[in-house]
């Protein structure tokens, strides 16, 4: 029968046309190890159907389940210096950076829009933790600047998704000098009577959880998301105690005082827009 299987087959398969099957059809989730089918996940807003565990998004998604039909403008951002410090470790940091934005297509680890979320105007800052592990150098600084400016161009609310491994190290003092440049930004928002809305995501930690990410007038975060500035096991050979369970993670904080609110992912964006219409006092509509 080998000539059926050597010769025939692969015969008809040339006729026929043999179509590749993309290899990402399927997900695993990383909690429960179901696997889910990738339109499954998409239209769950890319939560487990199983267990309920929030993974991970990229910028680009949230800026399409925040605003209104996924319909926003996105803000061109100042362009900032590259590779101040000519860094080098196991590779070129030029040289991550390219490979990065080739990876992701963009232009560093932050993203801005503004457009209508619950029909209220509304300024969107995300960050992208696949882009260097959303690390926080010169480009996203300048890149929350230029958000917060556009926010009281516009005299609309900012709101940040953050998710981040910290300061980008490959940029050493420059990206330390972000912590506070962020926190300008933050302030120039609440100068102007404007509500800043702070959605921590999984992970947010370093110098973002200790700059402008726990300045948020309100302070949301989605189910188990890791919340800290240093590590657990840091923490522990520092203090040489045990850490309690589930510490660092959303409910923990939740219950201590730290965050405002833990909300699902599918229910963010009402929750968004009816803190906005809370705040402002529907002031500023989107067709305003």
């Amino acid at each position: 029968m080998s000539w059926l299987t050597e010769f025939v087959r692969p015969k008809i398969r040339t006729l026929l046309g043999r179509k590749e099957a993309p290899d990402n059809l399927w997900q695993q989730c990383p909690k429960c190890q179901q696997m889910i089918f990738h339109r499954e996940l998409e239209a769950a807003l890319k939560v487990c159907p199983h267990c309920g565990h929030h993974m991970r998004a990229s910028a680009a998604d949230r800026l399409a389940w925040t605003f209104d039909d996924g319909v926003y403008t996105r803000i061109d951002l100042p362009k900032a210096v590259v590779d101040p410090l000519k860094f080098r470790d196991q590779k070129r940091y030029a040289d991550r950076l390219k490979d990065a934005r080739e990876s992701t297509k963009q232009d560093d680890a932050l993203l801005v829009a503004h457009g209508a979320v619950g029909g209220h105007r509304a300024v969107v800052a995300a960050m992208s933790f696949e882009f260097m592990g959303g690390s926080m150098g010169a480009a996203v600084g300048e890149g929350l600047v230029a958000a917060a400016r556009q926010a009281v161009l516009l005299a609309a609310p900012m709101i940040v998704y953050t998710a981040s491994g910290g300061a980008r190290m490959q940029e050493g003092a420059v990206s330390l000098m972000q912590m506070p440049r962020s926190v300008i930004a933050s302030q120039m928002v609440k100068e102007a009577g404007l509500p800043f809305i702070v959605v921590l995501t999984d992970p947010t930690t370093g110098g973002v959880t200790a700059s402008f990410a726990m300045l948020g007038d309100v302070q949301i975060a989605e189910p188990n998301t890791l919340i800290g500035f240093a590590g657990a096991r840091v923490i522990e050979q520092t203090v040489r105690e045990k850490l309690p369970e589930g510490f660092q993670r959303a409910e923990y904080l939740l219950a201590h005082g730290i965050i405002d609110m833990v909300v699902k992912r599918d229910e963010l964006t009402a929750t968004l827009a009816r803190l906005i219409g809370l705040m402002t006092g529907n002031k500023h509509p989107a067709a305003a």
